[in-house]
């Protein structure tokens, strides 16, 4: 092989492909659209995507066309002297919607700002930290819901590798928050079929289709204290975690509980 031009950063797992040759575009393209049409696969996880540039990922959606497509954009929060992550996280959700932005806006992103923050916020006691300088959502979602995709853990963080998981004895809160807060959530198998959790999951998943809850939904955030938050999404559900208990006066009379569990409670509109 000659020596190329490298459109993005080194990961030694892997070979490092030229996507600037022509014909591995064309190669690559033409095996994507097979396993499109004649398999049957409706779209595609770009792993380790800043590997190469947005504009090969572009490239590659441009001539494949997938029904969906999610790239996976690591990098690590930001932390203080403290040994924690920073309050504001801004710069690292951005590089998120940048991604999505340079790659033709019609992919999304995993939302690894939000991971991040949720569960240092559950671990830490810190619940103040679910709510931005503007009020909103801290991760991807507060800036670009309809392209972020939420997730508690995946196979890297969690699973087998456990390279970063979420505290085991809160998962059931990140779903809580994922399940009813806007993005396009998603599942680990694991924690479905595993962990025993799937009765709690379903509940809030059939919770989030009831109520119409979409990737685009809105945040009126009611409480963010260290161990309260709650929040209502469209209006129509509201969802708190934390220890404390005592939110009642933040719910509407006509709402009523439609699932809780440890440290959790979701209620809906009647």
């Amino acid at each position: 092989m000659g020596i190329y031009p490298d459109t993005g950063a080194d990961f030694n797992g892997a070979p490092d492909i030229d996507h600037l040759n022509t014909r591995v575009q064309g190669e690559l393209s033409d095996w994507m659209n097979w396993i499109k049409t004649e398999i049957g696969f409706d779209g595609w996880r770009f792993d380790f995507a800043k590997g190469y540039s947005p504009d090969i990922t572009k490239l590659y959606m441009g001539n494949t066309r997938p029904e969906f497509a999610v790239g996976e954009i690591w990098n690590p929060l930001s932390y203080g002297s403290d040994g924690k992550p920073n309050y504001d996280q801004d710069g690292h959700r951005r590089e998120l919607t940048e991604w999505v932005k340079a790659v033709g806006g019609s992919a999304t992103a995993f939302d690894f700002t939000t991971k991040g923050i949720l569960q240092a916020a559950l671990v830490e006691g810190e619940l103040w930290r679910l709510k931005d300088s503007n009020g909103g959502p801290p991760g991807m979602i507060g800036l670009m819901p309809e392209n972020a995709v939420t997730f508690v853990d995946n196979h890297d963080t969690g699973s087998t590798q456990n390279t970063w998981p979420f505290p085991s004895d809160k998962v059931m809160q990140g779903y809580v928050y994922i399940l009813t807060h806007p993005g396009i959530p998603s599942i680990i198998y694991d924690h479905f079929f595993d962990w025993g959790l799937k009765e709690e999951i379903s509940k809030l998943a059939m919770i989030r289709i009831k109520n119409g809850i979409r990737a685009s939904s809105t945040v009126r955030i009611l409480a963010s204290d260290p161990d309260l938050y709650v929040a209502a999404i469209d209006d129509k559900i509201i969802a708190k975690i934390g220890p404390r208990y005592e939110a009642g006066h933040l719910v509407p009379t006509n709402f009523r509980i439609a699932t809780c569990g440890n440290d959790y409670v979701v209620w809906e509109k009647q």
